[in-house]
Parts: structure tokens; sequence; C-alpha cells
């Protein structure tokens, strides 16, 4: 499935008193890499919502392999696991300017009908896109 790649300079903001990037933000460099993914496939969460559709993490893991430090740059590479139905899963694996791997992680998510608080399977304009990359 297609990938896409995004690059991140590690913030001060974002990293423990050693420098070292606290573990929460991890999640936030995935949300980054998922939705440009996504934006670049032709989709943006702002007109999912305004269509009524949401897309809550439901499964979040990350695998730590070596610490990310402030002012690195990083390369966050988004992959869709496979073609959504009312999940959508990615995978992401997060290297160094060295191309050192650093973390790996899945993440999955569940579109969500925002009148009905229920699933609801992917929105045709996305598995359209999708298949167009194929």
């Amino acid at each position: 499935m297609k990938f896409d790649e995004i690059q991140i300079r590690v913030r001060y903001g974002e990293t423990d008193q050693m420098g070292v990037v606290y573990h929460g933000n991890y999640a936030l460099y995935l949300e980054m890499g998922r939705i440009e993914w996504l934006r670049k496939l032709g989709v943006s969460y702002k007109r999912m919502e305004e269509t009524g559709v949401m897309l809550p993490v439901v499964s979040l893991n990350v695998n730590y392999k070596k610490s990310m430090c402030y002012d690195d740059i990083i390369n966050v590479k988004t992959q869709l696991k496979n073609v959504p139905s009312a999940k959508i899963e990615f995978e992401y694996e997060i290297t160094n300017s060295e191309g050192d791997i650093l973390t790996t992680a899945s993440t999955t998510l569940v579109f969500i009908d925002m009148k009905t608080n229920r699933p609801i399977r992917a929105p045709k304009y996305i598995l359209e896109a999708i298949e167009k990359l194929n």
C-alpha cells in the first residue's frame, strides 16, 4: 500500500529535563504523519467531520527502539496497512537523519457516525481515493 513521509524537528517543549522526547509525544508525531497521509490522499479530518464522520483512535501500539532528542530531525513514514472497512489501520516507522530506526508503531481508527455515535463503513470517497493508489 501507499506510504507517505514527513520530516519533523523535535522541539524543546516535547522533551523532558534530559532533552529526550517524552513518550506521550510520540502519539502526536504519528498523528501528524497520518493527517498528512490522508491530506495527500485528498481527505481532511475537517471535511469528514463536516459530513458527520469522526475517526477516533481505538488502538495505539508504540515500540521504542532508540531515543529521540531535542533538535533531532526525524522522518515519520506512514503506511496504510490494508483497505479500510469500518476501521482504518496504519503502520509507522520513525527514523533519524542517519536512517536509524527509532520507533515503530501502529494505530487503528474507527469511522463513527457523529449523530448515532456508532461505527460505520469507510466513506465511499475515501475508498475511491485509496483504490486509485493501486
